[in-house]
C-alpha cells in the first residue's frame, strides 16, 4: 500500500466504496487521515464499517463540515451526464472534489528516493483501445529486462495498493478517460496516448469532452516523454501540441499502417515490421508478423507504443524484440483459445464497440464472425467497411435479431446464445478458417461482464474441440 500524504489529522471524504474507494480509504488511513466514507449500497457501507470507517451520509445537510476535500470512485459521474447529488453538495460547500489517481501521485515520491541511484517512473497509457494491452506489453517488456515494475491502474492493482516504489522501479498505469477527468494531479514521467474512438460519449458529454479528459494526462503535469498514436486526427493535434518543433524528440509519434517521415522520433508498423527512426535515420526494424501473441494491425500499433515507451527508459531494440515473443497476450484480447482441424478459435470479447471489433477483424481472414450483445450508441455503419474477410456471421444476444438485420448482405445465421454460435461456426468451418468472437456490443444482456461472455465462448470451444 501507498500511504496517502498532505491530509494526516483531516477529515476526507470518500464516495463509493468498491475496489478503488476502499482502497483510498484504506490509503488515506494508513497516512493519518480520518475517513468519513459513504456508498449508496448498504452491503458497500456495512463491508467498510466492518473494516473501522466512519460512515456518513454525505448528501445530507452538513455533512461536509470539517471536511478537507472528497475523493470519488471512478464509476461516480461527477459533471455528465449530470453530477452525482454528493459531487454537487461538495460544489456547494467548497470541499475540493478529486480521486485515487490524483493521491497516488501526490503520494509516490517519498524521502527515501534520497538514497536511490535511479529515480522510480511512471509511465501512464491512455486511448480508447488497446490501452490494457500497451501497459501489460511494457511491464511484460521491462519484466523480461529484470527491471523491477508493477502494473496498476485500471489493469491489475489499484494505484494506491502497489507497493512503495523501489530503486529503479518503472511503474505501468492504465488509465481510463474517467480516472484522468477528475484527477487534480496527473504527473506521468511517459505519457502514452494509443489512439481515440467514440466511447463513453454520455459520460463526457460528446467526442470533444472524452478526447479532453483524454489530454488532461499529457497537460496536467507536462511528461518528460509524450508517445502519440497519429493515426486519427486527434493524435495528430495533440502531438503538434505537445512538440516544440519537427525535431522535439520529447514526442514519440506512432503509427499502425503508414510510414511516419520528419525529422523527429518516429516509430511506426508497415506491412508487419516495426520501424524506428530518429533524426532521419533508422535505429531498428522489428518483424512482428511471427510475434504470435501480437496479430493484426492493432496490435501492431500497440506493439509500436510498447517499444516506445520501453525506449525512453533505456532498454535496447533487441531486447524489446525478444520479450514480443514471449508475450502471451491478454485474456479476452485477440486470444487464441483452440485449434482444432486447422481451425483457430479466437477471444475478442473485450471487443465491445464498433471501432475494437473492426481492428479485431482486420487482423484475421476466412472469419466465422461470433458477434451481437447490447448494442452501443451510433449502430454498426462503421463496421460494416471491414466485413470484407468476413465469410458468416453468428449472432448472439437477446436482440439478435434486430443486431443481424445490420449486417446487410453477408452471410449470417441468429444463435441468440453462445453455445449456439460456437457449435454451428465450428460446424460450417473449414481449414484455415478462425472462429473469430468480436461482438462490437456490450455484454449486459446475457453477462455481468465481457470477461464472464468471454470465459463462456472459451467452455464452448473446448466443447467442440472435444466431440
Amino acid at each position: 500500500m501507498i500511504p496517502v500524504q498532505g491530509y494526516s489529522g483531516v477529515t476526507v471524504a470518500v464516495l463509493g466504496l468498491g475496489r478503488s474507494g476502499l482502497s483510498a480509504a484504506r490509503a488515506l488511513r494508513e497516512g493519518g487521515a480520518e475517513v468519513a466514507a459513504w456508498d449508496d449500497n448498504e452491503k458497500a457501507r456495512d463491508a467498510a464499517q466492518a473494516e473501522g470507517f466512519t460512515i456518513r451520509d454525505l448528501s445530507k445537510q452538513g455533512a461536509f463540515d470539517g471536511v478537507a476535500t472528497l475523493i470519488v470512485s471512478p464509476g461516480i459521474p461527477h459533471l455528465y451526464p449530470e453530477p452525482n447529488k454528493v459531487v454537487r453538495a461538495a460544489w456547494d460547500a467548497g470541499v475540493p472534489v478529486d480521486n485515487d489517481i490524483s493521491l497516488f501521485f501526490r503520494s509516490f515520491a517519498t524521502s527515501e528516493w534520497d538514497n536511490f541511484e535511479r529515480i522510480p517512473k511512471i509511465i501512464a497509457v491512455t486511448g480508447s483501445n488497446g490501452k490494457s494491452t500497451t501497459s501489460a506489453l511494457i511491464h511484460h517488456i521491462l519484466e523480461h529486462a529484470q527491471r523491477p515494475t508493477q502494473l496498476a491502474g485500471n489493469i491489475g492493482r489499484g494505484v494506491l495498493d502497489m507497493d512503495p516504489a523501489i530503486d529503479g522501479e518503472v511503474v505501468v498505469l492504465e488509465l481510463s478517460s474517467y480516472q484522468t477527468d477528475l484527477a487534480r494531479a496527473l504527473t506521468p514521467d511517459v505519457a502514452v496516448f494509443t489512439n481515440l474512438s467514440p466511447d463513453h460519449l454520455d459520460r463526457h458529454h460528446g467526442m470533444g469532452g472524452y478526447f479532453a479528459a483524454k489530454r488532461r494526462l499529457f497537460s496536467e503535469g507536462g511528461p518528460d516523454r509524450c508517445i502519440i498514436g497519429v493515426d486519427e486526427d486527434e493524435g495528430q493535434y495533440l502531438a503538434n501540441q505537445m512538440a516544440g518543433g519537427a525535431t522535439d524528440d520529447r514526442v514519440i509519434r506512432v503509427s499502425s499502417g503508414r510510414k511516419l517521415t520528419g525529422d523527429g522520433w518516429n516509430v511506426f508498423a508497415k506491412k508487419g515490421f516495426l520501424a524506428e527512426w530518429r533524426k532521419g535515420k533508422q535505429m531498428a526494424s522489428i518483424d512482428l508478423r511471427a510475434v504470435p501473441g501480437l496479430p493484426g494491425a492493432h496490435n501492431h500499433q500497440n506493439a509500436c507504443a510498447a517499444y516506445a515507451a520501453c525506449r525512453t527508459v533505456g532498454l535496447a531494440p533487441r531486447v524489446i524484440e525478444a520479450a514480443f515473443h514471449s508475450f502471451a497476450g491478454l485474456p479476452h484480447r485477440s486470444q487464441l483459445v483452440g485449434e482444432k482441424d486447422g481451425v483457430k478459435f479466437v477471444n475478442d470479447s473485450k471487443a465491445t464497440n464498433v471501432d475494437s471489433a473492426a481492428k479485431a477483424l482486420q487482423a484475421f481472414t476466412n472469419i466465422r464472425w461470433i458477434c451481437g450483445g447490447l448494442e452501443k450508441e451510433g449502430g454498426l455503419g462503421g463496421l460494416l467497411p471491414h466485413l470484407g474477410g468476413v465469410t458468416k456471421a453468428y449472432v448472439i444476444g437477446r436482440e439478435a435479431a434486430n443486431f443481424a438485420m445490420q449486417l446487410g448482405d453477408l452471410p449470417h445465421e441468429v444463435c441468440t446464445d453462445m453455445a449456439t454460435a460456437v457449435a454451428r461456426a465450428a460446424a460450417d468451418a473449414v481449414k484455415g478458417d478462425t472462429v473469430l468472437l468480436a461482438p462490437a456490443a456490450a455484454s449486459f444482456d446475457q453477462y455481468d461482464s465481457f470477461e464472464k461472455r468471454g470465459d463462456d465462448f472459451i467452455v464452448q470451444v473446448e466443447v467442440v474441440s472435444a466431440g
